[in-house]
Formats: structure tokens, sequence, C-alpha cells
């Protein structure tokens, strides 16, 4: 027996040196972690139950049967974060490169199948260099049948994806489907087609990192959500995300402690939009203040900043917030506030994470290049997804709400259960002077009549209160007391019973 426990012993102690100390001192050396410390880090301490440790290739070809390292570059299991069960798998760039196979495509496809089954998220762990070449369409069959789990799981468990190494080619196709994308600094890159593709094909010279690095994806293409120093920054916030998110699309929202008066009043909200209309602030400030203890976890800080997408909680429950901010472009809509925005609000929807709204949107971004862009139809994104989540929507119009950037914002008439505004709220078709010059045409050549016309006009409907006589505003309420009301408001909303009428699938405008 001690034989057969010795042999179990060193194939143990086998498998876990992946590719051997020397590939190991050269991830470490990239600055990189390897497969392994990187689930202990994510998971917690001792909770780790790895499967298919000993799980090989099956190649013939180009000597391959002569190299059959155990675990096939790829370690899966399962364990908990924060207490709360999470299904992991970690490419292992020590291993041929990381490189997918048959087998190693399997592994995969065994978790990503558990974790549906048993209804908690999937962290998968990125550094690969893509399909392995020695097995060819094995390989590529391989991708797919991952690809189809990532479809499958989409809206039934969180699927997050960390990026800390290559990923390039059919690979990046797996992270593109999931929920949230987190990528490292300088040793992590994304693409179709590498740098010399690209030269040969088209004849431009860039480099990895300007072609697919992790500010790139975060600040250009939108493909990432954030992007971080070092590994062990990017595990950490991993944890932190994992900890807003339900387990599935039934466990309902996650509930912790927490420690802040729901009824805390701030009475700095009074002051915080300024005296001039065309004036910013940081609507950032507002959300914080009403927060339990401050905390926001945004979701693609870098990328569309005129619109701000991230999670607190009220009450111990997590809270999806979407709000424009005045401090870029004035609060705009554009086209790529309105797809993060709408791919944010999709996803609360298929998890039933609450919606929570701060409106002060002067409108849709103007000009050639968002209407050649196809604004219409980027627009209507965002619009079709506030029109289809059947989650509960409380919405606080601060400022500006005009034209038909109003109705998209989780509008009355978008199914929003709890509209509020502040006194500051100016709900109308378009701001003052522009309405006056379509209006009053005629006297465009009179300054001091427009002037007036325009002071009628503001004093008419630069207000909340056209909109609360027609009920389509629920309440005007005091800056201070917002965290009260909105809390009050979900709080309220906790047991919403809507549904959609049945059909296949929606076909949301892409």
């Amino acid at each position: 027996m001690n034989d057969i426990l010795n042999e179990l012993e060193s194939r143990r102690a086998a498998a876990r040196l992946g590719g051997g100390q020397a590939r190991i001192d050269a991830q470490h050396a990239r600055g990189k972690l390897t497969a392994r410390e990187r689930i202990e880090l994510l998971l917690d301490e001792g909770s780790f139950e790895e499967w298919d440790m000993f799980v090989t290739h099956r190649a013939t070809e180009f000597g391959m049967e002569r190299d059959r390292p155990a675990g096939d570059g790829v370690v899966t299991g399962w364990g908990t974060v924060n207490g709360r069960l999470t299904y992991v798998f970690s490419q292992d760039f020590t291993v041929f490169g990381g490189s997918l196979s048959e087998t190693h495509a399997q592994k995969i496809c065994k978790i990503m199948d558990m974790a549906m089954r048993n209804g908690a998220p999937v962290v998968g762990i990125n550094d690969s260099g893509g399909a392995r070449i020695q097995e060819g369409v094995a390989s590529l069959a391989g991708y797919a049948e991952v690809f189809q789990r990532n479809v499958l799981a989409s809206g039934v468990v969180p699927q997050i994806s960390l990026v800390m190494g290559p990923c390039a080619g059919g690979a990046v196709y797996s992270p593109a489907m999931t929920d949230f994308i987190l990528m490292v600094k300088d040793t992590s890159y994304m693409f179709v087609t590498g740098p010399e593709v690209v030269r040969t094909v088209t004849n431009e010279v860039v480099t990895a990192e300007e072609l697919g690095g992790a500010l790139t994806h975060t600040r250009r293409s939108s493909v990432a959500d954030a992007a971080f120093d070092n590994d062990v920054e990017c595990i950490a916030e991993a944890r932190r995300l994992l900890d807003f998110l339900p387990l599935s699309n039934r466990s309902g929202v996650p509930r912790r402690p927490f420690f802040d008066d729901p009824a805390r009043e701030e009475p700095s909200l009074d002051t915080l939009i300024p005296e001039n209309a065309g004036t910013p602030y940081d609507m950032r400030e507002l959300i914080l203040k009403v927060a339990d203890e401050g905390d926001l976890y945004e979701i693609q800080a870098e990328f569309a900043k005129n619109i701000l997408t991230g999670f607190i909680r009220l009450e111990g429950s997590t809270i999806g917030v979407v709000a424009n901010q005045p401090t870029h472009l004035a609060g705009c809509l554009d086209i790529d506030a309105s797809r993060k925005a709408a791919r944010f609000v999709r996803f609360c929807d298929a998890f039933e994470i609450p919606l929570l709204t701060f409106v002060d949107v002067p409108g849709f971004l103007p000009g050639t290049a968002q209407e050649y862009g196809g604004i219409i139809k980027h627009g209507a994104k965002l619009l079709f997804a506030y029109a289809e989540a059947t989650v509960p929507k409380v919405t606080v119009i601060t400022r500006k709400a005009y034209g038909g950037a109003y109705d998209v914002m989780a509008s009355k008439h978008l199914r929003g259960d709890l509209n509020y505004a502040w006194p500051t709220a100016e709900i109308a078709v378009m701001g003052a002077k522009g309405a006056v010059e379509i209006l009053h045409r005629a006297e465009r050549g009179d300054p001091e009549r427009i002037a007036q016309r325009t002071a009628d006009y503001e004093a008419r409907f630069a207000n909340p209160f056209v909109a609360a006589e027609r009920g389509f505003i629920d309440e005007v309420i005091r800056p201070r007391n917002t965290r009260r009301r909105v809390a009050r408001a979900f709080a309220m909303l906790r047991h919403k019973k809507l549904e959609n009428p049945w059909k296949k699938h929606d076909n949301i405008p892409l």
C-alpha cells in the first residue's frame, strides 16, 4: 500500500511542476505567476479541489507521444471565493505554451458543464499560445466546444475571464463571450491576428501591446473591462467583483452585512448641482454618497467616460448603477456610451440585479461621425435593454433630461418602477435656448425679446413639476435624502414580479 501511495504522491508532484522548474522560473522572470499560484490567490485558502490532474494529450504526430505531461497545460477544479462556490480553469504556459489541445478543451468543458448544473460562476484564467498546431483540427474542434459552452452558460452563470498572458487567434472568442474581462498591463494581450500578420497584410507596423494590450482594450476597443498592474492586483479585483455577483440567474443577489444607516442624509448633495446649468460636476460623488460604505465597483471605467456603470450595495444587497457623467461630453449619449451601458443593463437583467439610474443627459451627441457610425442603432441598444429589463428599476433625474435621451434613460415610459427627480431637474424636449430659437424664429433679430422668451421657457419647463403633474415623475425629492428614498424604493420592490411575452429570444438591434 505504501508503494502505491508513494507513486500517487510522486505523480502529483510531477503534475504540479507542469513544464518543469526552468519554465516556472522563466514565467516568474516575465513578472507572471504560474497557473497554480493564480488559483491559490483566487480561491479561499485550502478550498481548491483539482480535477483531471493526470489527464494527458493523445497526439502521436511530430513526436508528441514522447512528451505527455500530466494535466496537459490547464489546471481545473473548484473552490470557494469568500465562502461561495466558484469553478476555475487556469491555463499553464509552462506546458506547450498553454496551447489548447483536444483533452485540454475537454477539461475546460467538464468544468463549465458542472458550473451550469450546480449554478456557480466560472473564472477562466487565460495564458495560452492558442491552438496546438500538432493536433490540427482536433484543437480547433476543442475551441468550438468551449465556445458552445460559453454561449449556453451566458445568462445562466457569471463568466469572468482573466487574461494574464497571450490570447490570440481563435482563443480570443471565448473571453469575448464571457461577462467580464480583466487584463494585466504589459504582460497580457488579445488580438485575432498578430503584429507580424498585420505587417504582412496591411503594411502597418505595430507592437503587440499597441495592437491588443490591456490599455488598448480598456480605452479604445472596450473589449476588456479593466486593466491592472500585475497578476496579484488583477486576481484581488476579480475576488472583489465576484462578491457583487449572484452565483447564478436563479440564486438572487448576494446580501452582505452592512454598517451604514439606510436613512443616512447627505447635506452636501443639496449643493452638488452648480448654479450655472453649463457647469459640470462629478456624478461619481453622488454614487459614492448613496452606496453602502461609499463602495463602488466600476465597470469599464476607462472607456466611454460620459457614462458610468458599476455595482454598489444598498442595505447589503447588490445594485447595478448606470449614470450620465457631466464631466465628459456633458454627459451626452454617444455610440460608445450606449453600447457600454446597454451591455451592462442586459447583464444585470439576466442575473436579477436591480438597476439604479442617475440621469443628467442633454441628449445624444450630434455630428456626422456619430450618424455615420450608426448612433441610431447603437442608441436603440440602450433603449431596448432598459425596455426589456424586468428587474426593479429606480431612476433619479438630477439635472438635465432632454429629448429622446430622457426616454432612453430608464424613464417611466420604459417601465421604470420609481422615478424620482431633484428640484434642479429639467425635463423637456430640448434646452431653453434651442427651443426658443425654433418656436420664435421670427424674433431672432430681437435679442431682448429672445432673452425674455428664454426666461419664460425656463420658468415653465426647466423644472420637474410638469412631468410630475402627469405622473411621469413619482416624487420630487430633496437631494440630501436620495440614499434613504432609493433604499426604501428597492426594499419595496424586493419581490417584484414582471414577465415579458413568451418568445424564443428577442432581436436586439446589433
